[in-house]
């Protein structure tokens, strides 16, 4: 028994070793999303850890195996929307995460349940969601009559 507790203090102490990068990217102002405060206030607070290069790590990301967790969800999450390079996103791309975006918000898929979990105030309340909707469409107007 004492030799399996050793072996597994021993991975749990290695796992610690293998560190992902969570350093974030420089944020250009003249290329990142500038909106109403409301908007904005609702994204930095719901979004902007995943979809942004402004996360803010807490304290548990410095443990393996949850580090990796959260690395991946923060890569998938620039990838998908990052509102850090707003302006440099294709507007036919813009176009589509923009119509996910909305649908996911609407359907409660976002934020994501396992960031909640941790992050209460990320909650939408349905003002929220109806900001971030009518956000959402008009952004889509704006690339439909370009």
């Amino acid at each position: 028994m004492k030799k399996i507790l050793y072996w597994v203090v021993g991975i749990v102490g290695i796992m610690q070793l293998i560190r992902p990068d969570f350093n974030n990217p420089k944020v250009d102002p003249s290329v990142a999303l500038q909106s109403d405060p409301k908007v904005m206030n609702i994204l930095k607070t719901s979004c902007y850890d995943c979809h942004s290069s402004e996360t803010k790590y807490p304290w548990y990301y410095n443990v393996a195996p949850v580090s990796w967790v959260m690395a991946n969800n923060i890569s998938e999450g620039r990838k998908a929307l990052d509102f850090s390079n707003w302006e440099k996103i294709d507007p036919s791309v813009k176009l589509e995460r923009l119509k996910r975006g909305k649908q996911l918000v609407n359907d409660a898929l976002m934020p994501k349940g396992e960031y909640l979990m941790m992050h209460k105030n990320a909650l939408l309340n349905p003002k929220e969601k109806k900001i971030l909707d009518d956000f959402f469409e008009t952004e889509l107007q704006k690339i439909s009559v370009h």
